[in-house]
């Protein structure tokens, strides 16, 4: 089996490696290595938690040459703040012994900040689409040295609506550059991408999203409701020798608020949560308590769910069945990294069982299904977008207890069916008289009678 020390690597890239103890690559790391090094253009396909932003980095540290200039030579997009902020932690760690400057921009802070930051000059510039787009747009970014240009999470950019900022992105930069693309999942805008921007390029595929993680152990439950499942995670969590770091998965940002009250009642501090709502020092705070350790359980929507490495995450529990099945593997993936072992929990209710049959269509896989605890309490209480809907606003009645409704439309009456024809007096007058004439038609006849 290869290791590090068959990539002929420099020396201050070793000792880094050493440092974060690292010793065997992982087959993307293995395949990218030599392509990226060689210089062309490269598609890198793998499941999420395989050590994507490591494949692509060694390579480019490895070619980087000291150098004063103040604009980027390399630049990385990436779809969210929080992975800008940890592919920049990666990079300063990976370039520990080396002379880089890392410098990384994204929204929902200080665009003045950033834009001195920037100015002082960096080699790798770490971004996320939208503020870049408006850095180069004020001449604050100039793009014209890039010469290595990385793509991580493509799929989810294009998801999050940035196809317009990166293609004219594209356009800012040289031609002769290298084009390095990475993703969990292979889509027909991200093939379109590829063919409109790339030049011949290499295609590495590992562990597709789609198979089932082997080190992970999936489980399921067939739960009533919302509060059904409120009452099993909490059930479930309470065993802190097992369930030692919890990342929770939901559909959306009402029921991660609704579900972290319920949570912050049992279990206080333990309990954090992170969604796009919360301000940026809010979720850079919950994801370092969490990593360190200070919380044990994190409630979070699937900003969480693609690209985040967090330290030995023992169970990922989806509280909501995710309605994309890609999205159920970019979940579990936060769980059972670096080839270590881990746990998934699937809740689902009847509603959802549709959902749950997508993504074991997906794996080719069948999850197995627990006993619900007979512990755990059945609640009667259903949240806001699970009770029966009143159609009209002041009547208790739902519309399935109304009798069945007539048509919208009936036949009118002999009288309506009259047409309006401006009145009876009109009409006479108008038969009598006819109509008055015009400016014009009184001087057009004028010249005929004269001509006569």
């Amino acid at each position: 089996m290869s290791t590090f020390a068959d990539f002929n690597i420099t020396n201050q890239l070793q000792y880094a490696i050493e440092d974060l103890g690292f010793t065997i690559p992982t087959p993307i790391q293995r395949e990218a290595f030599s392509v990226i090094m060689s210089g062309k253009d490269i598609v890198g396909i793998a499941q999420t938690g395989t050590g994507k932003t490591f494949a692509y980095m060694l390579p480019l540290l490895q070619d980087l040459k000291y150098s004063k200039q103040l604009n980027p030579r390399i630049l990385i997009l990436v779809p969210t703040r929080e992975l800008v902020l940890q592919v920049v932690a990666n990079i300063e760690a990976y370039s520990k012994y080396m002379s880089v400057r890392v410098c990384g921009i994204y929204g929902g802070a200080n665009i003045n900040t950033q834009r001195q930051a920037v100015a002082q000059g960096c080699d790798v510039l770490v971004a996320t689409p939208g503020r870049l787009y408006d850095l180069t747009l004020d001449r604050t970014v100039k793009l014209r040295d890039i010469k290595k240009l990385v793509i991580d999470e493509v799929d989810v950019m294009l998801d999050l609506g940035f196809r317009f900022q990166i293609t004219n992105i594209f356009e800012l930069m040289p031609q002769r550059r290298q084009n390095i693309m990475f993703s969990a999942t292979m889509t027909e805008e991200v093939a379109q991408l590829i063919e409109d921007f790339f030049i011949a390029p290499e295609k590495i595929s590992i562990a597709v999203s789609g198979t089932p993680l082997e080190n992970i152990e999936q489980v399921a439950y067939a739960v009533e409701n919302f509060y059904t499942k409120v009452n099993l995670l909490a059930y479930l969590i309470k065993d802190k020798t097992i369930f030692r770091k919890v990342l929770v998965f939901v559909s959306n940002k009402r029921s991660a608020d609704r579900l972290f009250e319920a949570l912050k009642e049992e279990f206080g501090d333990e309990a954090a949560i992170i969604h796009s709502n919360k301000t940026q020092n809010y979720r850079i705070r919950s994801i370092k308590q969490f990593d360190e350790g200070k919380n044990r359980i994190l409630v979070s929507t699937d900003v969480m769910s693609r690209g985040l490495d967090l330290d030995e995450i023992t169970h990922v529990i989806n509280f909501d069945t995710p309605t994309f099945p890609e999205n159920y593997m970019h979940r579990i993936g936060r769980t059972g990294r670096a080839e270590k072992k881990g746990n998934s929990i699937l809740m689902y209710t009847e509603k959802e069982e549709g959902c749950k049959d997508a993504i074991e269509k997906l794996m080719d896989y069948d999850i197995p299904l627990l006993t619900f605890p007979a512990a755990v309490k059945i609640s009667e209480e259903l949240a806001p977008e699970e009770r029966p809907k009143n159609l009209e606003h002041n009547n208790p009645v739902s519309a399935a207890e109304t009798d069945a409704r007539g048509a919208a439309f009936h036949e009118k009456s002999e009288k309506n069916k009259k047409i309006n024809q401006g009145g009876s007096y009109k009409r006479e007058i108008a038969k009598k008289y006819k109509k008055p004439l015009t400016r014009g038609d009184k001087t057009f006849s004028k010249k005929n009678k004269k001509r006569k």
